[in-house]
């Protein structure tokens, strides 16, 4: 199964905004892209449950061909782990559920795209955190951490992590949340020295004129699309 997981060196890195502009870009690439947020926790109460705007996100940036319903599954409430938000709402989720989740309406030739929740260490089930997930889909990984101080540390930590689980590197973004970066720092220089490969900076976006901050980003992701696209991302 050609695709990728996207996991984050922490929380509120902009995994969504990079994914929802690599299933943009691949989409063009001519593939049939099947983006999967499978559990998703800090919605708000809104008309028939918890909602998400993840999953709105992706269903855009797939020009709607993929159903809401498939692409975010398990919705709930409390902005905390979705383990913890799931047992807030009475309910157990285990890694199956979720892997039947991300692969239900995929076929053989489609491009499958899972975005984690949190880190790559953060529990997602009752028995499984995003790295189980990860193995269990054998996705290659693509990081993305937040351009900011710590960055260097928590990108290599991550960057470990997914090697030792056996997985191929799809690659490293490095994504600034936030403008204003200090001027001295640069995270894509040191991050590149210690990885023996140049990380993917994407500088800040905002949300301009009604185009979304994603698709904005797209342009920047089309090397990365092609790479995943060609299926060699062990080539990173």
């Amino acid at each position: 199964m050609r695709g990728v997981f996207i996991t984050g060196s922490d929380t509120g890195v902009g995994k969504t905004a990079i994914g929802a502009a690599l299933a943009w870009r691949l989409s063009r690439e001519g593939l049939v892209v099947r983006p999967r947020k499978p559990v998703e926790s800090g919605c708000v109460d809104r008309e028939g449950g918890a909602h998400s705007g993840d999953r709105e996100t992706y269903h855009a940036a797939v020009d709607g061909r993929e159903p809401l319903a498939r692409i975010g599954h398990y919705r709930f409430r409390a902005p905390l782990s979705p383990e913890r938000a799931a047992a807030l709402e009475g309910r157990a989720l285990r890694l199956d559920e979720l892997v039947a989740a991300c692969r239900e309406g995929v076929d053989a030739p489609d491009f499958l795209l899972v975005e984690g929740a949190g880190g790559f260490y953060s529990p997602l089930t009752a028995d499984a955190l995003n790295a189980d997930l990860a193995v269990a889909l054998g996705l290659p990984v693509l990081v993305v951490s937040a351009d900011r101080l710590g960055a260097i540390h928590q990108t290599l930590l991550t960057v470990e992590a997914v090697i030792g689980r056996g997985l191929a590197l799809a690659g490293v973004v490095l994504n600034q949340t936030a403008p204003g970066a200090d001027p001295g720092m640069d995270n894509g220089a040191d991050v590149a020295r210690w990885l023996g490969r140049d990380p993917l900076v994407i500088r800040h976006h905002d949300e301009a004129n009604g185009t979304p901050a994603w698709r904005a980003i797209a342009p920047f992701v089309t090397k990365i699309a092609a790479t995943l696209a060609a299926g060699s991302a062990h080539e990173w």
